[in-house]
C-alpha cells in the first residue's frame, strides 16, 4: 500500500529526493513519515508529518532534510541535502491510519565518502 522510490548511491554532500505513494485504499491518513534502518540497529525516525501540526525531525535531519506532503496525490516526499556517509540506510515510508501504522518496502540510500 506504500511504495517508495528515489533511493540510490551518491557522494557525500549530494542531495536525494525520496517519494512515497500511498495506495488510495488507505484513507484518512493522520501521519506520514520516513524512518531509516541500518543492519543491527533499530529503525529510527527521520521525519514525520502529522495532520494539523508542524513536521517532526530527528536531530540529525534538522536543517538538511525536508518532509512534505501532497494529500491530493497521496504522496509524501523527503528532500535530503548535504548527505553524509552515516545517512546510509534503508529508508522506509510510513503512514498511520486509524491507529495502524503501515510500512513501505524500503529504498536503499548509500552515501559514499
Amino acid at each position: 500500500q506504500l511504495e517508495e522510490s528515489g533511493g540510490g548511491l551518491v557522494q557525500a554532500g549530494a542531495s536525494l529526493s525520496l517519494t512515497c505513494v500511498v495506495s488510495r485504499s488507505v484513507f484518512h491518513i493522520t501521519h506520514m513519515g520516513w524512518y531509516r534502518q541500518v543492519p543491527g540497529k533499530q529503525r529510527e525516525l527521520v521525519a514525520e508529518s502529522i495532520t494539523g501540526t508542524e513536521p517532526t525531525y530527528a536531530d540529525f535531519a534538522k536543517g538538511r532534510f525536508t518532509i512534505s506532503r501532497d494529500n491530493a496525490k497521496y504522496t509524501t516526499y523527503l528532500q535530503m541535502n548535504n548527505l553524509r556517509p552515516d545517512d546510509t540506510a534503508v529508508y522506509y515510508c510510513s503512514a498511520v491510519q486509524a491507529g495502524l501504522r503501515y510500512w513501505g518496502q524500503g529504498t536503499q540510500v548509500t552515501v559514499s565518502s
